[in-house]
């Protein structure tokens, strides 16, 4: 008898989820959705489709009215990244141009 119970112990367990097991999943779901949420397409100021603006290449050309001095500065909390086209989308005339 003392062995059978000894293999009754040692047997397992059927797993069930418990309360906590769903407050885990739920938490899971919520950040999923919230991360997919906020996962949309960017709303920065397309670059203006202008005689100006079409002919810029580099930052430094962009810097030259967008600096702090310039005519247009960018606002205090712009960032300070490097690659000004990854942001501010080019008009799609601009690529079929030679």
């Amino acid at each position: 008898m003392p062995n059978r119970i000894l293999h009754d112990s040692l047997m397992k367990k059927k797993f069930t989820l418990g309360k906590k097991d769903f407050i885990f999943i739920a938490i899971v779901i919520a950040v999923i959705t919230i991360l997919s949420l906020g996962n949309y397409e960017k709303r920065t100021a397309p670059t203006p489709n202008d005689a100006i603006h079409s002919k810029v290449t580099a930052r430094s050309q962009c810097l030259e009215c967008h600096s702090s001095k310039g005519v247009r500065p960018q606002p205090k909390a712009h960032t300070k990244a490097t690659q000004c086209f990854q942001c501010h989308t080019q008009p799609k005339s601009w690529s079929a141009k030679p």
